[in-house]
């Protein structure tokens, strides 16, 4: 069984049992939580498509640890002027665990 769900603006495949990496989502390490915004749901074969989402349908998580991202660099430069600019950024992420897919 596997579900489509809308996770903080991204669309992600779960399972049960599955770890995924999330943008960082509020709440504490070892809390759970509930994601309503379930698209799809397929058990065996058995999809069901929601409009836009699936009613009585949803995710359950646990947070397991927030952490950072690798570190981008962005590089601005202009040929001929002098003129350079870096600048680096680290993505927050949370790390959860998908509990339970319930599709009442």
């Amino acid at each position: 069984m596997y579900a489509i769900v809308d996770i903080a603006g991204q669309q992600f495949k779960v399972e049960q049992g599955q770890q995924i990496y999330v943008h960082r989502l509020e709440g504490n390490e070892g809390d759970a939580l509930t994601f309503d915004k379930v698209l799809l749901v397929d058990n065996g074969g058995k999809a069901t498509v929601g409009t836009p989402t699936v009613k009585g349908a949803s995710v359950s998580a646990k947070v397991l640890s927030h952490l950072k991202g690798d570190k981008v660099l962005v590089f601005k430069k202009k040929r001929r002027k002098g003129y350079q600019k870096m600048n680096g950024h680290r993505q927050q992420f949370t790390k959860i665990e998908i509990s339970g897919i319930s599709a009442n």
